[in-house]
């Protein structure tokens, strides 16, 4: 029996506060609510149907929604708003709320929603207008007519007394009749029903039944429920607002606003197993690497969302979902046989099904899967760390000898030290890496750290397992290992390098600034890395002494990769890390060298680093961590082709393992080593996607306002539009992505000067900086354009003094691709005397693979001609020259070219123009008219690659000889010449 004093209180209580919950909301007013996040829609839809409620007309009154997700999505957070928008609008509210893993008595769920109307809403002495039976149906024989009193309800719902007429129906009927008289004779009516699914099997049936006769009546009806596991769907006939989780962006929003200060490896891991849930984003404790054994983490509210049912489940259920939470990637056969060996009963698929029934895990067909990634953790959660063990050491028996996880496993089940186990973890982390696990490798020289008996040999494997944590951007466990291996005995090398990674992720200085101006601005002469406090980085690297054995020289490696961000900019400490690096000459190809080589001086040792990046090596036999820095190296040293095809490689390699964390990195340094090369349409597709793939991702936010920053500049010198300086705080964020992205938007700018025809402002920006040490290695990209600019100011004589000094400052370190570039801007520089011979050895080299270089010597070659009065054959040059440019995205050259052009003689119906064929496709092989044709389309060439299978350079090299063959210099023209050659 339910009896009056369990709801003697909630008549008083009914329009002051909620109905307790169990499971708090993550929104809970007064618990620093920064507002929802990612739910303005459904907040949209509940307002309408508390609107209805309030309308003036009958028939418009009335509506009900079910807001239906799963666990933790802010389904009660969602009521709770509308709850209190409803008391701020003066709706009355009746509340109740249901109770996981509970057995409620019948009809409690709907006595807590009517007993509050029911005992001093209404007059104390009147009647309800109730009916003798539902209007649709007959008066249950022998049952004598009467006209039923406020008493038989209380009777029916406080008593247990049986229901008069038919019943259940009798009951619906009284119940919607009771809540509509009580909203017609006062305030419009909200009943907020909290976890309907939860409330026992008659009220839910009589809540259900009001909801879809609410219309007409004003009266509202929210509940939330999550959805039913099976048929006849039991919401069926009332409108369902389906709760999905939050966007990535949306999530990474909410934990920024409400768990500040998280690290980018916490926020990345917490995202990707909250998926969405915003429950979970605020619940999930921070990983810790010192817990053991290992357990996927929860929390107890997260554990009673979740998987309440979860402790009642049969034991080899239970062992079952142990192991699964254990190794989630396992098939089932494997996962049974483990847990068969952890219970000690043979357990079958049968084991699987209560966990099916519960909601907990699906299966596939071949392995179980858990409803949600927080799921695994909450199934298991509160597991002692004895089971806990022996769930690892059931899978380790399972699984395949020798093998990673195996070998994990069975690290986690041991207790004490063990160094046979210890060597095989130092030995199996290469594997790992192969496999792009960064993270099981870097835990795994952390295990064995702890199974050394030898202190050396833990300060080893610590220092390792930092060095590695460092590279793959996982802070928290950097600084960890870091601070663990300083505690063992370690090398000089080696401590100066967990030295300076105990301070990683720590607040950084900015490094140097360029002005944009013709001069700029004197700039601090250091400079800090992406992540590395400068203060880390020790004052006197002369003192650091010569690696001697592999130990050391791996050290010696790793301390150069961390320190070289942090001293570029500083001449005297660069300097001396080049001397620490030369007296390593057995390692002079090693990836971390030529790197650092490369950032500290790009310039003076660019030969050097390009002959070890072109060194003899297998790229399929390189880690990818080492191809990236190979192309880094490359873009750094001038060679942008070369550093295209690197990162080319390892962007197929991060999408290959699915590992998309570092691919906006990738994406981004593609973007660079286009826009070095001119080719600015592959240039802003790259940055275009990077943005995609960061906007929105925890801890990429600088790779997001980098691409922003360089779309934009690509955008203007595609089209030669002003460049807009850039927003301060965007240019602060950029700098952790590119640190030299001061110094490319400078160059940039100057360089949309002379793309839009402004040479006379552009000449003295670009002068400033090619002589300026901190600009040098960007600047000098644009060297052709930069005797462009100078011989269109009739400046030819100074420009040359220019280029003598930097060809005189590189020496013999000035690679061919560099020396190529002065070349061509000496043969563009060239007087009419000297022009001809100038231009013969500049096409005396293959410039096929630089049409950057190609296009503008082509140009001016065309103007020399057209001046000496060779007008064919500078109509025909200058068509070579549209192509290229045109390959290469630039449309703001168009009208120039076009000009010259027509100076030349060339016209659309003229005599000076030769006659175009009446079938302009018959000039073309097949594969070039596909080409064409999609071209013509307006697909980009990477578009046109994608569809025929074929490199963007592959398409960029048929539109070179396509356009002059049909006499275009434009994409537009060549839509026109295909369409005027189907017209009859």
């Amino acid at each position: 029996m339910n009896g009056h004093g369990r709801f003697s209180t909630l008549a008083a209580d009914e329009d002051r506060r909620p109905t307790p919950s169990l499971v708090p909301s993550p929104y809970r007013e007064g618990d620093g609510d920064p507002g929802f996040v990612g739910r303005a829609a459904e907040l949209r839809a509940l307002r309408e149907v508390l609107l209805a409620a309030t309308a003036t007309k009958a028939p418009d009154q009335g509506a009900a929604l079910v807001v239906s997700g799963q666990p933790g999505t802010g389904k009660s957070a969602l009521l709770e708003a509308a709850v209190r928008s409803a008391r701020a609008d003066g709706m009355r509210v009746l509340r109740c709320a249901g109770i996981r893993g509970s057995n409620p008595p019948n009809l409690s769920g709907l006595l807590q929603t009517v007993w509050p109307a029911l005992s001093n809403a209404l007059p104390p002495a009147g009647s309800l207008d109730l009916p003798h039976s539902p209007p649709a149906l007959p008066p249950v024989a022998g049952t004598p007519p009467h006209s039923p009193h406020i008493d038989t309800l209380v009777s029916v719902l406080v008593d247990g007394a049986p229901a008069p007429g038919t019943g259940q129906s009798w009951l619906a009927f009284a119940v919607l009749e009771a809540l509509a008289s009580i909203s017609r004779a006062g305030q419009p009516l909200l009943v907020a029903v909290d976890d309907w699914d939860a409330l026992d099997a008659p009220s839910r049936e009589v809540l259900m039944f009001v909801a879809r006769r609410a219309q007409g009546h004003p009266l509202a009806l929210l509940m939330t429920s999550r959805p039913p596991r099976a048929l006849p769907d039991p919401l069926t006939g009332v409108p369902t607002l389906s709760l999905g989780p939050l966007s990535p962006a949306e999530s990474a929003q909410m934990l920024a606003a409400r768990r500040p200060g998280l690290d980018a490896q916490t926020g990345r891991e917490l995202l990707a197993t909250a998926a969405g849930n915003p429950l979970a984003l605020l619940e999930l404790s921070v990983p810790s690497e010192d817990s053991l054994p290992s357990l996927p983490v929860s929390s107890d509210r997260l554990a009673f969302a979740m998987a309440p049912e979860a402790p009642r489940l049969p034991t080899g259920t239970r062992d079952l979902l142990l192991v699964a939470a254990l190794n989630p990637e396992a098939d089932l056969p494997l996962l049974l046989s483990a847990a068969s060996r952890l219970g000690g009963t043979a357990l079958d698929f049968a084991a699987l099904e209560p966990a099916e029934r519960a909601g907990l895990l699906s299966f596939d067909g071949m392995c179980p899967r858990f409803g949600h990634p927080a799921m695994a953790g909450a199934a298991v959660h509160g597991t002692a760390p004895d089971r806990c063990r022996a769930a690892h050491a059931a899978l380790a028996a399972v699984l395949s000898p020798g093998s990673v996880r195996m070998l994990w496993h069975r690290s986690q089940a041991v207790e004490g030290p063990d160094p046979e186990l210890a060597a095989r973890l130092e030995a199996v982390h290469g594997d790992a890496l192969e496999q792009c696990a960064p993270t099981m490798a870097v835990r795994l020289l952390r295990r064995a750290a702890d199974l050394h008996p030898n202190p050396a040999d833990q300060g080893r494997c610590a220092l390792r397992a930092a060095q590695l944590a460092q590279f793959y951007g996982l802070d928290r466990m950097t600084r960890t290992l870091a601070h663990r291996a300083l505690r063992h005995p370690l090398g000089p090398l080696g401590t100066l390098c967990a030295k300076a990674l105990t301070h990683t992720g720590t607040s950084s200085t900015p490094p140097p600034t360029y002005s944009t101006g013709p001069a700029p601005h004197p700039a601090p002469d250091r400079g800090a890395g992406p992540t590395d406090s400068f203060a880390s980085c020790p004052t006197d690297l002369s003192s650091w002494p010569t690696p001697i054995g592999t130990a050391e020289q791996e050290n010696a490696l790793e301390l150069a990769r961390i320190t070289a961000p942090m001293v570029a900019g500083d001449d005297r400490r660069s300097e001396a890390l080049l001397a620490f690096l030369d007296a390593i000459p057995d390692r002079a190809h090693d990836p971390r060298l030529l790197h650092a080589m490369a950032t500290v001086r790009p310039l003076s040792r660019a030969a050097t680093v390009l002959a070890g990046v072109s060194a003899d090596r297998s790229l399929n036999d390189l880690p990818g961590r080492d191809i990236e820095r190979l192309g880094e190296a490359a873009l750094l040293s001038g060679d942008p082709l070369r550093a295209l095809d690197l990162f080319r490689h390892a962007e197929r390699r991060r999408r290959f393992h699915a590992l998309p964390d570092r691919l906006p990195w990738v994406l981004l340094r593609q973007g660079l080593a286009h826009l070095a090369m001119g080719n600015w349409g592959q240039a802003e597709h790259a940055f275009r996607q990077c943005a995609e793939l960061a906007d929105g991702a925890y801890g990429q936010e600088h790779h997001t306002a980098a691409a922003g920053l360089l779309g934009h500049l690509v955008r203007a010198l595609r089209t030669g539009a002003r460049a807009d300086p850039a927003d301060p705080h965007d240019l602060v964020a950029a700098r952790r992505s590119v640190p030299a992205i001061d110094a490319i938007l400078a160059v940039g700018t100057a360089w949309v000067l002379v793309e839009s025809g402004q040479t006379a402002s552009a000449l003295p920006t670009l002068s400033a900086l090619l002589t300026d040490p901190r600009t040098r290695a960007a600047a000098l990209f644009v060297v052709v354009t930069f005797a462009e600019a100078a011989k269109a100011e009739q400046a030819s004589q100074e420009a040359r003094a220019v280029l003598d000094r930097l060809e005189a400052g590189l020496g013999p370190e000035c690679p061919r691709v560099v020396a190529l570039r002065f070349m061509v801007a000496r043969a563009v520089l060239a007087d009419d005397e000297e022009a001809q011979a100038m231009y013969e050895r500049a096409f005396g080299e293959d410039l096929s693979r630089w049409p950057y270089l190609e296009a503008p010597l082509r140009l001016a070659e065309g103007r020399w001609l057209r001046l000496r009065r060779r007008f064919a054959d500078a109509r025909a040059t200058l068509r070579q020259a549209a192509a290229g440019f045109t390959m290469l995205g630039a449309e703001a050259r168009a009208p120039r070219i076009a000009a010259e052009l027509r100076a030349s003689g060339e016209r659309a119906d003229g005599p000076g123009r030769a006659p175009r064929p009446t079938a302009a496709r018959d000039l073309l092989t097949a594969r070039e008219l596909r080409i064409a044709e999609l071209t013509a389309r307006g697909l980009s060439n990477r578009e046109i690659g994608e569809r025929l299978g074929l490199a963007p350079r592959t398409i960029g090299a048929y539109l070179y000889r396509i356009f002059p063959q049909l006499g275009v210099t434009s994409r537009a023209q060549l839509a026109e010449v295909l369409r005027d050659s189907d017209t009859p």
